[in-house]
């Protein structure tokens, strides 16, 4: 059989991941690993997950919990979520909140409902390079998204004409981005929102990272401030996307998309057809979990990666090379960083990993393009402060090399 013959075209488009691919380094213990953008595990909040499935089990919702439910997701978990969108700015109903299997699923779904062949996607330079892999299935081009730019909306309009179709979204990590760390400030996201008006296109607002801030002043969602602006979720065209994968457990693969009720009612159709719903056992547990108490873990959490954030900068400071550029972010899990541009941080990995074990993730992956190989991105959440030492000189030592 000639598989490759009988494969559907978006099959070519569809790679592997070199996240995941790293993440198997994790179970070799001489390799020093700043790889896996991944929630610490010892800071699961095991035990309430625990008593949670135990008194399912011994309550009157175990025979809900092992069967099927409805696409929307469970009831009361995004009445607990709109109660927190509430705190955020963004005033909606549960008829507003589709449960997905992770955020992750949540942009496979807008990717399928928004993109056809030839349509362009706005997206970061760089950008979630999980989104990438999301949206590529469905045949986009790309162009760069530029918020605080002088780039008119005409221009991105032509550019997606000239590829043989339109511009369909805008989608941007806001808070603490995945790769880079950066937070976009409020004048970048009324700038996307104007662009959006002018283009007649949908915002996606990945915010799988926005409960994860340390210091500096928060900024409003995207969809908070179009609310703010039109006075209804109904008449914003921003879908926010939302994760526990981040703050409780990613294991649970729990997400949420927040929009408009015409959004969420395609949404609806798409889940029906792709997985009929989201685990019943997993939202019930979580929704005890969260409703129990969500913001003590997420303090830890903060606490926690905070000091880790911290002791790699400084480690930062000591131990890299004149040339070597990175972010300082306010939260998150991700320090970026730009090498000096003979060093193609691919090329960096294979030595450092043989040279010295230690593992980062290069950033061409993050770049629709495949441009900006001087680049890689480091994880702070899982490393240990003498971890942090040892690997941020081992990572200088190999640049060091490189540069020689």
């Amino acid at each position: 059989m000639q598989w490759e013959q009988v494969f559907a075209s978006r099959a070519s488009r569809m790679k592997a991941s070199e996240i995941r691919e790293l993440l198997k380094l994790l179970d070799q213990p001489d390799i020093i690993s700043f790889a896996g953008g991944i929630p610490d595990p010892d800071l699961f909040p095991k035990e309430d997950f625990a008593q949670a499935f135990a008194d399912l089990f011994d309550g009157p919702q175990a025979q809900a919990a092992l069967q099927y439910s409805v696409s929307e997701g469970y009831l009361p978990l995004r009445n607990w979520i709109a109660g927190r969108m509430a705190d955020l700015g963004i005033v909606c109903t549960a008829d507003n909140i589709l449960i997905t299997s992770g955020s992750q699923q949540a942009l496979d779904y807008l990717g399928k409902l928004f993109l056809s062949p030839g349509d362009t996607a706005l997206v970061g330079w760089p950008t979630y390079m999980g989104a990438l892999g999301a949206f590529n299935a469905y045949e986009p081009c790309y162009d760069r998204l530029e918020p605080n730019s002088n780039r008119s909306a005409a221009d991105y309009d032509a550019a997606a004409k000239a590829n043989g179709g339109q511009v369909k979204f805008a989608y941007a990590s806001v808070d603490f981005a995945n790769p880079t760390g950066v937070t976009l400030d409020q004048r970048a996201r009324e700038g996307m929102i104007a662009l959006a008006d002018e283009l007649d296109i949908a915002i996606i607002e990945d915010a799988a990272y926005q409960g994860l801030r340390y210091d500096g002043t928060p900024v409003d969602p995207i969809l908070a401030l179009e609310i703010a602006q039109k006075g209804d979720i109904e008449q914003c065209r921003t879908i926010y996307c939302g994760s526990f994968s981040k703050t409780l457990a990613p294991g649970l693969r729990i997400g949420w998309a927040v929009a408009a009720k015409p959004v969420i009612q395609r949404l609806v159709l798409i889940k029906q057809a792709a997985d009929l719903h989201t685990s019943s056992l997993n939202q019930i547990a979580l929704h005890r979990v969260a409703s129990k108490g969500f913001d003590e873990p997420v303090a830890k959490l903060r606490e926690t990666y905070s000091g880790r954030r911290d002791h790699m900068l400084a480690a930062m400071e000591r131990e890299m090379p004149e040339g070597v550029t990175w972010t300082r972010p306010e939260g998150g899990m991700f320090v970026w960083v730009t090498l000096p541009t003979e060093i193609d941080g691919a090329a960096l990995l294979a030595q450092a990993l043989k040279s010295e074990k230690v593992a980062f993730v290069p950033g061409r992956a993050f770049f629709a393009d495949g441009s900006n190989g001087n680049t890689i991105r480091l994880s702070f959440s899982c490393a240990r402060p003498a971890q942090i030492d040892d690997g941020i000189a081992r990572i200088g030592r190999a640049i060091r090399a490189a540069l020689a």
